[in-house]
Order: C-alpha cells, then structure tokens, then sequence
C-alpha cells in the first residue's frame, strides 16, 4: 500500500494545523512564571502586552522587543509564529545579545522543536536548558498544549546544561 494512501485512511495526513494557534498573545501560566521568577527576579516582559504583562517593565506588539535593547533579567514567552516575527528570530537576539552582554539574563518558554536548525544553531547553545515535565496548560482551557515545551536559558556561558522541569 501507497504510504501517502496509508496516512490518508487513517487520518494521518494533515499535519498543517497540528500546533497552530491563531491567537499569539497567551498569557504564560503564573504557577509556571513565578517559580522561574523566584529563581531570576524578573525585570522585563519581552513580548506582552497591558493585559498579559508579567512584570512591571513590558514591551509590547507595538514596541517590538526585537528591535529592543534587552537589559538585565528578561522572562520572553513570545509568538510562536506570527507573519511579523518567528519564534527563531527571538530565540537568535536572546543568543546573540546574551553573548555580548555579562549582566543580561533571558529566560524563554519555548516549543521544544529539536527537530529545526535554529534549535541546534541557538538553543543547543543555551546556558541551560529545562525540558518540561507535562503539559502546560494556558489561560482557561482545559487540556495542556498538546506541543512538547522547554525553557530556554540563555545567558553568557561555554557549556549547556539539560534538566527536566516539573509543573
């Protein structure tokens, strides 16, 4: 049997809107922040806005964190993909800038996508990186997101650090 004609009878095919969401704007789960930001003490929010802002220091749509400089200790759940920015371009500015900087810190909630280059090419780098134990579950939904999720760590360092992260 033709294996495209195999996926397609048992409904395997369709991948395309497996991990999409149309909204971009979920707020990171408090019980998820505030045991990161008991370790960090957070500073900024890279990617908020007035309503989801974990920390008293934002920037919003309108700001563009990317285009931002990025001080101190920064917690970043940002879009996964947008037709602005891709998760990848955030993930590279917090590598990029991290290594030119000793005091900056950003931590970020991430799609565990080891299957993309830009996961090898910038998280694989990370200071640390913690794979989460479970799904996390946003806002008022009833079930996690079914998407394998990490914490990205990324400050200046020469070794990568892996563990595992509990909900």
């Amino acid at each position: 049997m033709d294996i495209v004609l195999f996926l397609k009878r048992n409904k395997m095919a369709s991948f395309t809107n497996k991990f999409e969401s149309k909204k971009q704007d979920w707020t990171t789960p408090k019980s998820l922040f505030d045991k990161l930001d008991q370790e960090f003490h957070f500073e900024w929010d890279l990617a908020a806005d007035k309503n989801n802002a974990l920390c008293k220091k934002f920037y919003t749509k309108e700001d563009d964190g990317l285009k931002q400089k990025w001080e101190g200790a920064c917690f970043c759940n940002p879009p996964f993909n947008t037709k602005d920015s891709k998760v990848k371009d955030w993930i590279k500015k917090a590598y990029l800038d991290t290594q030119k900087n000793e005091r900056l810190i950003v931590v970020m909630l991430l799609p565990n996508r080891s299957n993309n280059k830009y996961f090898h090419e910038y998280c694989m780098k990370a200071a640390e990186i913690r794979l989460i134990c479970g799904r996390v579950k946003f806002g008022d939904n009833k079930h996690g997101l079914p998407m394998p999720l990490c914490i990205c760590i990324f400050r200046k360092s020469n070794e990568t650090k892996f563990s595992s992260f509990y909900l």
